[in-house]
């Protein structure tokens, strides 16, 4: 499979993969994560089918993850655009753990219009222990990568342009 392409595995496979993951951790380094990553399909929680319409929605808002690294540690931004319209959520992340978890907590919110910035809010951190994660499942060579959320879904993610990730993500580091 291209890294254009839509993956084509099956909850039951991604059950697979999470289940080895648990037993000796995914291998998921921090520098396999850098890049942007398109949202392709999510399944609910406790769901063996991928949900059609939530997949639909957010490839339709162009929802990603991009994830860059710096000094520091890991800096992601969470984005969705409605035509000129875009919403942003920046913050920092950490690995944690053999699985491993991806840590993270937004510092700030964006929206812009048309690349204009026309709002910026400062928002709070989260308690410890109500700190969203992602527990890394697989990251496939061929551009796709798996995770279970916080609140128990899965998620399949595309990578696409790396390089046009990592720029931005250094450009505009909380």
């Amino acid at each position: 499979m291209s890294a254009s392409a839509s993956p084509e595995i099956s909850a039951r496979e991604l059950l697979q993969l999470e289940q080895q993951a648990r037993r000796s951790g995914s291998g998921v380094e921090a520098d396999a994560l850098q890049g942007c990553w398109q949202l392709q399909l999510v399944w609910p929680k406790g769901q063996q089918r991928a949900s059609a319409f939530s997949g639909w929605l957010l490839r339709g808002l162009s929802a990603r993850l991009e994830i860059g690294l710096d000094p520091e540690g890991l800096l992601l931004s969470n984005a969705v655009n409605l035509g000129a319209v875009e919403l942003r959520f920046r913050g920092r992340g950490r690995l944690e753990g053999k699985r491993p978890l991806l840590l993270f907590s937004f510092e700030q919110l964006q929206l812009s219009l048309g690349g204009w910035r026309i709002v910026e809010r400062t928002l709070p951190a989260p308690a410890p222990q109500r700190m969203p994660f992602f527990a890394l499942i697989h990251r496939d060579p061929s551009g796709w990568l798996a995770a279970r959320g916080r609140g128990g879904g899965l998620a399949l993610w595309r990578l696409a342009d790396h390089a046009a990730a990592v720029a931005n993500m250094t450009a505009t580091a909380p």
